[in-house]
């Protein structure tokens, strides 16, 4: 296992490039079940999850190629299952479950495993598909779905569900007559599949609503498709900026899809401005602690919440941040405390008081977000940091040490 060692106080300046989007990515990647011929995709991001995914796909009777961030995925004849050994290691595995009921009428697919960060369940998901004529059973660990063709349906989700509305967005694209998804999800991720779909010969309406209109086709054809940049590890890169008193251009930067992200951060003091090709983010001067209540887009993003906080622990003043998506996702704040942060957690809500000088300290991430909240934390720090379990990095940002280097962090590898 790695552990990244980072040397703090350093002002990070320069230009810093943006990843392809793994949240969007891996729902275009499953999609590609869907379509007669060779789906062809660019700016797909080189991560641990877009691996497994093109794994599974192989298992599933997908042809796979990939070069750089280059992949091409081809369906040949397609099995159902997707086991559980890959599905245990990437909750999205489950995204296949619509395709397969969509193109070849059945589906055994593992139950996703848990997950640090709380409860993920599929049951919106399986409800949804059921009002479409799909049924299901637990079998030993695996859901097992069968259907003679799909129906449209007006679905109303419990709550906008991003996993779920993507499996539906998927499903409805070949299912007979028209499909009405209410309470759909609206992030900028169900978009970029959307998209694809369209790109693709699907027919539908509403994306980025909270109401999305399917009307299903016979078939779906392969399609050329850049994935859309990821829009969190672009706010962690603004933050970066911030938390070091720095001057990145962040390219590749999807400033309205990070509104509420850069409305905060200007809230707290930072100069954050749209540039040619990305975003310039400046943090000279003085930082204000802000509130912060994470929730569905188009509000503050629970992926950018451990970002945020760590940028307040150094700001002056005090905020509160509230948890409003995910139990358990404040797992980062004993370990912000370990470096001298202030922060007081009562349930769903964390108090935090500004002004701490943070120090270096061996530190472990939890999960995805957390890990980057400690790097960022680490950068701002006094002395050294170490940040050990990063394999959650390699599973959401391309060699984030590699990218950060090149703006001035004294940030390595190790092996521990």
């Amino acid at each position: 296992m790695d552990k990244l060692v980072i040397e703090g106080g350093v002002p990070l300046e320069g230009v810093i490039s943006v990843s392809g989007s793994k949240n969007a990515a891996l729902p275009i990647l499953f999609a590609s079940i869907l379509v007669d011929g060779t789906a062809t995709f660019r700016n797909v991001p080189r991560l641990r999850d877009i691996d497994t995914t093109l794994d599974l796909l192989g298992r599933l009777g997908c042809a796979c190629r990939r070069e750089d961030d280059h992949v091409s995925v081809t369906p040949g004849e397609l099995l159902p299952e997707a086991p559980y050994d890959l599905v245990r290691t990437m909750r999205a595995s489950v995204l296949c479950l619509g395709p397969l009921l969509a193109r070849i009428g059945r589906a055994r697919v593992a139950l996703p495993g848990g997950c640090a960060i709380g409860a993920r369940p599929v049951d919106q998901h399986l409800k949804a598909l059921e009002l479409m004529g799909a049924t299901f059973e637990l079998e030993e660990g695996y859901i097992v779905g069968e259907c003679e063709g799909l129906a449209g349906a007006r679905i109303t989700f419990d709550m906008p569900t991003v996993g779920g509305t993507e499996n539906l967005l998927m499903a409805a694209s070949l299912a007979e007559g028209e499909t009405i998804l209410e309470n759909a999800a609206r992030e900028p991720e169900v978009v970029d599949l959307a998209d694809f779909l369209i790109a693709c010969g699907a027919q539908i309406e509403g994306h980025g609503t909270g109401v999305i209109r399917i009307q299903g086709v016979p078939a779906l054809y392969g399609a050329d498709y850049a994935v859309m940049p990821d829009r969190i590890e672009a706010g962690t890169f603004l933050v970066a900026a911030g938390i070091t008193g720095g001057d990145l251009i962040v390219e590749g930067c999807p400033y309205a899809e990070l509104e509420a992200v850069i409305l905060k951060l200007r809230d707290m003091g930072m100069e954050v401005e749209p540039e040619p090709g990305g975003v310039r983010a400046r943090g000279r001067g003085r930082l204000s602690c802000v509130d912060v209540k994470t929730q569905p887009y188009p509000g503050f993003p629970t992926d950018m919440q451990a970002q945020i906080m760590a940028l307040m622990c150094v700001a002056e003043g005090a905020g509160v941040v509230e948890e409003s998506i995910f139990e358990n996702r404040f797992m980062h704040v004993q370990e912000l405390m370990r470096m001298g942060a202030s922060i007081r957690v009562s349930g769903h809500t964390a108090m935090v008081r500004g002004g701490a000088a943070l120090t270096g300290a061996p530190v472990m991430a939890s999960d995805l977000r957390a890990s980057a909240s400690l790097v960022l934390a680490g950068l701002a720090a006094q002395g050294v940091t170490e940040v050990r379990r990063i394999y959650h990095l390699d599973r959401g940002y391309e060699r984030i040490e590699d990218k950060l280097g090149a703006v001035g962090a004294r940030i390595r590898r190790e092996a521990e």
